[in-house]
C-alpha cells in the first residue's frame, strides 16, 4: 500500500475502531477488506483516493465475481467500501463518494442456515449428555440453552460476566456491537441449566485454575478456569451437533439465526426481534421474515378454498 492510502487507511480504522467502537473482529474485517480493495486499485495505477472512479468500484465488484467470490462475500467487500469511501469524503480526502451510486450484487441476501425447532431440541438434549453432573457438561448444557435463548452473538456469550444475570428476575444483560448493551429475557430452561452449572459445576471449573488470581466474573469458564474463548464455543457447537445427529451446516451463529426465524414464526414482530438482537438496523433483521416453501404451502393448502 503506497503512501497516497496509508494515512487514509489508518484513520479510517482509528475512526471505526475508537470512535464508533465496532468490535476487534469487525474492525479487522475491515481492514482485509480495504486492503484488498486498495492492493487490486494499485496494480491499475491507482495511487490516490480522488483517482477512484465509479468503474473501478464496478470493475473490482466485477473481479470478484469472476474469482468465484458468493454474492454475499461481495456484498460485505462492497459494505466495506461503501463506509471507506463514505470516510473519505467525511475527511475531504476526495471530492465525491464514487462508490455510492454501486449497488450490491443480486442473491448476496442469501438466507441463513437455520435449524428446526426440533433440531434445536436435538441439539440441547445432546449437551445434556443423558444428565451427566460433569462440570463441563454442565457448562456446555447450560451455554448452548443461554445462546438459544437469547440469541446473543458468541463474543456476547464469551463476554457476560456472572452479575449480568438476575436468575430470579429472568434477565440477561448482553453487551453488543459498539458497547451497546441490551437487556434480554432469559426461558426457564436457560435458567435451569445456569443455575445446575452455577450450583455444580462452575465452582469445580475455577478451582481448577493455575492463576494466581482466579476468574471471579466471567459466567462461562473453559476447563482450565479461565474465560471461555470463542474457539472453544465453535468446538462445543459443533461437537455437540454431531452428537445429535445434525447434518447442516452448524456454528455457533447458527443458535442466534434459529433463535429469530423461531420467534418470527412464532408471531413476534420484526421491531421486537430487531432489539432482542442487537441490531441497528430493521433491514438486518428483515432476512428472518423469510417463509419457507414448506410453510407457504402449508398455508396454501389449508387456507385456499380450492386447494384441495
Amino acid at each position: 500500500m503506497t503512501n497516497g492510502f496509508t494515512k487514509l487507511t489508518e484513520q479510517f480504522l482509528v475512526h471505526i475502531g475508537v470512535e464508533r467502537g465496532l468490535a476487534t473482529a469487525t474492525v479487522t474485517a475491515y481492514e482485509s477488506d480495504i486492503a484488498k480493495y486498495i492492493d487490486w486499485l494499485e496494480t491499475r495505477g491507482i495511487h490516490e483516493p480522488d483517482a477512484i472512479t465509479k468503474q473501478d468500484v464496478e470493475d473490482y465488484i466485477a473481479a470478484l465475481d469472476q474469482a468465484g467470490e458468493s454474492a454475499r462475500s461481495k456484498a460485505r467487500r462492497l459494505a466495506s467500501i461503501h463506509e471507506f469511501h463514505r470516510f473519505a469524503l467525511g475527511q475531504h480526502a476526495v471530492t465525491a463518494d464514487v462508490s455510492a451510486a454501486v449497488k450490491a450484487p443480486k442473491g448476496a441476501s442469501t438466507l441463513p442456515d437455520v435449524l428446526t425447532v426440533d433440531e434445536v431440541t436435538r441439539l440441547l438434549d445432546a449437551a445434556a449428555a443423558g444428565g451427566s453432573t460433569d462440570p463441563v457438561v454442565l457448562r456446555d448444557k447450560a451455554l448452548l440453552e443461554f445462546m438459544y435463548a437469547t440469541g446473543c452473538r458468541v463474543s456476547e456469550a464469551t463476554g457476560v460476566n456472572l452479575d449480568d444475570i438476575d436468575l430470579d428476575e429472568h434477565i440477561a444483560r448482553l453487551m453488543g456491537k459498539g458497547s451497546k448493551q441490551r437487556l434480554v429475557p432469559l426461558g426457564s430452561y436457560a435458567c435451569r441449566a445456569i443455575t445446575a452449572y452455577l450450583n455444580a459445576g462452575r465452582g469445580k471449573l475455577e478451582r481448577r485454575s493455575s492463576a494466581k488470581i482466579p476468574e471471579r466474573r466471567a459466567l462461562f469458564l473453559n476447563k482450565r478456569g479461565k474465560r471461555i474463548s470463542r474457539q472453544s464455543v465453535w468446538e462445543i457447537v459443533k461437537a455437540t451437533g454431531e452428537r445429535a445427529g445434525i447434518t447442516k451446516p452448524l456454528h455457533p451463529h447458527t443458535l442466534r439465526h434459529s433463535f429469530a426465524t423461531h420467534l418470527i414464526q412464532g408471531g413476534a414482530d420484526v421491531r421486537t426481534v430487531q432489539e432482542l438482537l442487537g441490531h441497528a438496523s430493521v433491514t438486518t433483521t428483515q432476512i428472518y421474515t423469510h417463509v419457507s416453501p414448506e410453510t407457504l404451502i402449508e398455508t396454501y393448502l389449508t387456507s385456499h378454498p380450492r386447494a384441495r
